[in-house]
């Protein structure tokens, strides 16, 4: 599968996320034709990027991240980084009456960046797979004990109804503002993080090799940390917690990019981008009496993924 073939898949899927289910557009063109700019342009455009932008968000950041950790485990949501967002908005919203897009986007941010210094303090930069993964799942199971918690114990009683499409992941009644605010600080960290793609192909080598080659190890991992806190924060204060397209996307682009990590976080962006369109487009398509989160059928998807990985994992370990 070559990048050009991603990209017009990723196209394609974008195109029809935007036009389907046709039949409201159609209607509305048959009725009310001065209507449909409106229609695609504030209702469904909105939708359709926050799912291109979150998807491409996740897949760079867990390929980042996994370079950072030397890990194939390491991703937003098992290091805890989604989890920790989540609180972050859930407190600046229902405790601290931030409710604003742009205040909620700080809060995850500085949340998901807790979540991931407690995790390089738990299990470190170079920890074991095992390690890695109980420490980051411990930081996640703490991190939605206190977001439930928070919504139980909050001053609207209806704070957990209120939020609970939101903390499984939606793009549902999202306007043009709250894309803004999400997808403005997303883009510019993950330009950020793409422009040290050597230098994470580097760090994967070793902390010598990097400062032989004049860079900081340290420094350059203290930035893709904050840079992806940043990125994941943002997103997930608006659209809420989507998981496994950070650990899913990396793996299949590593293997489009020969094994080069930092060659491997464009194309891991394009195939996380695609893989959060298609279980958003689904989610929409199927006929149902209500709505299904877009983080329950990604999450659907990317257990057996998940599971084949822990199983190779388990064979290179064994052989």
């Amino acid at each position: 599968m070559s990048r050009i073939t991603i990209a017009i898949g990723l196209l394609l899927l974008a195109a029809a996320h935007l036009l389907l289910p046709w039949a409201p557009v159609e209607a509305i063109r048959l009725a009310r034709p001065e209507l449909l700019e409106t229609f695609l342009f504030e209702l469904r455009a909105p939708r359709t990027m926050l799912a291109l932008g979150y998807g491409a968000t996740l897949g760079l950041t867990g390929a980042a991240l996994q370079a950072l950790f030397a890990n194939p485990l390491a991703s937003p949501d098992l290091t805890g980084s989604t989890g920790g967002a989540a609180l972050g908005a859930v407190i600046a919203a229902y405790w601290l009456g931030l409710s604003s897009p742009l205040a909620m986007a700080f809060a995850g941010a500085v949340g998901a960046l807790c979540a991931l210094a407690l995790l390089v303090i738990l299990a470190g930069r170079r920890a074991e797979p095992a390690s890695l993964l109980l420490a980051g799942l411990a930081i996640a199971l703490a991190a939605g004990a206190a977001t439930s918690l928070s919504l139980a114990l909050a001053p609207s009683p209806f704070a957990f109804y209120d939020a609970f499409d939101w903390l499984m992941g939606s793009f549902a009644d999202r306007s043009l503002a709250q894309a803004a605010v999400a997808l403005i600080p997303a883009g510019l960290a993950g330009v950020l993080i793409a422009r040290r793609a050597n230098a994470i192909d580097l760090l994967v080598l070793g902390e010598d090799v990097v400062a032989a080659a004049g860079l900081r190890p340290r420094r350059l991992a203290l930035e893709i940390i904050v840079l992806s806190s940043i990125a994941v924060g943002a997103c997930v204060a608006v659209c809420g917690a989507i998981g496994f397209v950070g650990l899913i996307a990396p793996v299949i682009a590593r293997r489009i990019s020969a094994g080069h990590p930092g060659r491997a976080m464009i194309p891991a962006a394009a195939i996380g981008a695609s893989l959060v369109v298609a279980a958003d487009l689904v989610s929409r398509m199927v006929e149902v009496n209500r709505s299904i989160p877009v983080g329950v059928l990604t999450t659907i998807a990317g257990t057996p993924i998940f599971i084949a990985i822990l199983l190779s994992m388990r064979r290179r370990l064994t052989s």
